[in-house]
């Protein structure tokens, strides 16, 4: 009787609504972790190793493809560099962690906030930190809760990070006229993009460099205050022109380096020559030993 008024109430017949439950089952299943190695040219020895660490795919086909994303950026980062080896983690947190051992770098896209992938493993992300390992973190994955531990441990890696009730995710136009000298911004152009660039970013006192700013519009604040959307010290900035940090670089105390980039919501933004190849040489520059 139950699985009737169900029926009744969709507008599904008995027969499809059994078709269906068992694709709603597994969706909310724990997706299944897959791990694939490309080994660097055999013909170079290798000089660099990333693992590309992407979480499930959380929107609808066309944003936070984390996977595809990752293996577009793997890719052409092979074919930039055919001595690197790259590790393609997707679905969350491997099980064998030996994946990391002897990482140059670590390629954050996943989801953020109490989902974040290094939530439950900071042991291993903070030894990884420990050793120097670089970091990079894409889009979402650039928040956790705030004033947790996770927090502490993305500050650590990359120097800055979406705080609740502080920071804000518009989506807008963002146009970065002005380009420091940076080995991360090498044969990058001056360029505008859509995207849901996160802005008001928490940061640490020094050692965080800009690399894109851009002044945001007010429709950015067009929204309610709340954990995501609006403060009115945010409020304030905007209305006063302030230009705003969507991309920064840090290099730690310890030698090792991170790199945050708030863009990375729409997957056909990765056609992008300019923002594509800044994320290529942040990964390049990240892996470096200082």
């Amino acid at each position: 009787m139950h699985s009737l008024a169900i029926t009744s109430r969709w507008g599904l017949c008995p027969g499809l609504l059994a078709l269906l439950l068992p694709l709603l089952l597994a969706g909310c299943q724990a997706p299944e972790v897959t791990v694939t190695a490309h080994p660097a040219n055999s013909a170079s020895a290798r000089t660099a190793k990333v693992v590309f660490l992407a979480g499930p795919d959380s929107h609808l086909p066309g944003a936070h493809e984390h996977k595809a994303g990752s293996e577009l950026l793997s890719d052409a980062l092979r074919e930039r560099h055919p001595s690197f080896e790259t590790i393609n983690v997707y679905g969350g947190w491997p099980d064998d962690e030996t994946v990391f051992e002897g990482a140059d770098a670590l390629v954050l896209y996943c989801d953020g906030g109490d989902t974040h992938l290094i939530n439950e493993h900071l042991s291993t992300f903070n030894r990884l930190l420990d050793a120097g390992v670089g970091v990079v973190a894409l889009h979402y994955c650039v928040e956790v809760p705030k004033g947790s531990p996770s927090a502490t441990a993305l500050l650590r890696a990359i120097g800055g990070y979406f705080e609740t009730w502080w920071s804000v995710n518009p989506t807008w136009t963002a146009t970065f006229t002005e380009l420091p000298q940076h080995p991360i911004l090498r044969g990058v152009e001056p360029f505008t993009l859509e995207d849901e660039w996160y802005f008001n970013m928490r940061f640490v006192e020094r050692g965080v460099t800009p690399i894109l700013s851009a002044i945001a519009p007010p429709s950015t604040m067009d929204r309610w205050d709340g954990p995501h959307s609006g403060n009115d010290a945010v409020r304030q900035m905007v209305a006063d022109g302030v230009p705003q940090v969507v991309a920064w670089a840090y290099e730690r105390d310890n030698g090792g380096r991170g790199f945050g980039y708030t863009g990375g919501h729409y997957h056909a933004n990765w056609n992008n020559d300019n923002a594509r190849e800044l994320v290529l040489n942040a990964i390049e520059w990240v892996a470096a030993k200082p």
